[in-house]
């Protein structure tokens, strides 16, 4: 005997919250303690280097979801499903930070002398004359001359400035095709669906190119000696772990009020769940891969990298990395029951933005004469906990800016129906 059902509907106003207010206002707080905290502990520290490179910390976290945002976007538009529906207006609103992120990158861009050897001896004289006074090693010397033609102050500035005016592009592009979306007759979603498809396809590819990019002159570049043919890889993947988790977390807590309240039912939930776990398990996979495959190898060439971030007492900060950013979330999203309960869910998701920041300390710190295999108490580690904060604090203030500029469910979209079914429907 089939059973009655009932359609939810959407309710009439699909704005956000008026709660997202107060999360922006509580967001320009913290940003605004955390940035005294910074400066009064730049004073202790005597130097602004750690505010520098804690700075870069910072800007990496905030890009990867300003632009890792963007990069799942596209990656929803090509696939499909009901998990669309209830990220996609938080993701639009990621990309659309990309100016915060921008301003962000700037303050990198105007003080490469202090965060990159490239930028300071910009010759093969410059090189000759610091290698003869014992300022950099020979391996320094070698490689500078040889990446001398990517690794330039110049180049860094145009090759960025690209970047940036192709995830402006895209950024710009479907946010605008969106609202066209909705202004449009249901009876157009199938030539939307492929016009979209067909601009996110090749949208993927560029991006993961020019992500690589990013990430190789603002991180890898911070040690002219290493060599990684995956590390774009890594920080795509990364991206899309911290993505999700932040989604997660914003879905989650607008479903407290409509229009989330009817759409984020507990098996989409439990889908976003199983989609974040699955980016933990590659996350786990790449960065031990290339662990496993250099430590065995033992090349003089490589293995200096990871004795940076091992000897010194930084192997005691490198197992905590492997707890907090693998085995925890790994662990804890295994359970069926967990990813369905929200409270739990959202604390997991936290902890992995947490883990992604310290993941972060760890790539970044070691890259210094000072830190290398040198792991020491001073103020200016602290930094690495007040800057980031501060920054990703106002970052998120501009998000929920953005989240508030326009309706939070795309009503002209094949899966709005199927979406509201309450669950467990029975023929």
């Amino acid at each position: 005997m089939a059973h009655e059902t009932h359609i939810n509907t959407l309710p009439a106003d699909l704005s956000a919250p008026a709660f997202v207010d107060a999360w922006r206002t509580r967001a320009l707080l913290v940003g605004a303690v955390f940035a005294a905290i910074a400066a009064g502990l730049a004073l202790a520290d005597g130097s602004v280097d750690h505010l520098l490179r804690a700075w870069v910390l910072g800007l990496v976290l905030t890009f990867g979801w300003a632009v890792g945002g963007l990069a799942l976007l596209m990656v929803q538009y090509c696939t499909g499903g009901k998990w669309g529906l209830l990220l996609r207006r938080p993701l639009e609103a990621m990309s659309r930070t990309l100016p915060l992120v921008f301003v962000y990158w700037l303050v990198v861009a105007l003080n490469i002398k202090r965060l990159y050897l490239w930028a300071q001896f910009t010759s093969v004289q410059d090189t000759a004359i610091a290698l003869k006074n014992g300022i950099i090693t020979e391996a320094q010397a070698h490689c500078l001359d040889f990446k001398r033609g990517m690794l330039q102050p110049q180049t860094f500035w145009v090759v960025n400035l690209f970047c940036f005016a192709i995830w402006g592009f895209y950024m710009w592009r479907l946010n605008a095709l969106s609202l066209k979306r909705d202004a449009e007759s249901p009876d157009t979603t199938p030539l939307w669906i492929k016009k979209l498809e067909n601009f996110s396809g090749p949208g993927i590819v560029i991006y993961s190119l020019t992500m690589t990019a990013a990430v190789i002159y603002w991180v890898m570049s911070m040690d002219v000696t290493w060599f990684s043919s995956v590390y774009g890889l890594l920080f795509l993947v990364g991206q899309g772990y911290q993505v999700l988790a932040l989604g997660i977390i914003v879905a989650i807590a607008l479903s407290k009020a409509e229009p989330f309240k009817t759409i984020l039912r507990q098996t989409e939930q439990h889908d976003l769940g199983k989609l974040t776990f699955a980016f933990v398990m590659l996350n786990i996979y790449l960065g031990f891969a290339q662990f496993l495959i250099i430590w065995s190898g033992n090349l003089p060439e490589e293995i200096p990298w990871y004795l940076d971030r091992i000897r010194g007492h930084w192997g005691v900060i490198i197992t905590l990395d492997f707890l907090f950013h693998w085995l925890i979330p790994f662990s804890l999203l295994l359970s069926r029951d967990l990813k369905r309960n929200k409270k739990r869910l959202t604390r997991v998701c936290q902890w992995m933005i947490f883990a992604k920041a310290f993941d972060l300390f760890w790539l970044i710190e070691p890259n210094f004469k000072d830190a290398a295999r040198n792991l020491h108490f001073s103020w200016g580690i602290l930094e690495y906990a007040a800057v980031p904060v501060a920054l990703a604090s106002f970052w998120v203030a501009f998000f929920c800016t953005q989240l508030k500029g326009r309706p939070l469910v795309q009503t002209n979209d094949p899966h709005v129906a199927e979406i509201l079914e309450p669950e467990h429907v029975h023929a």
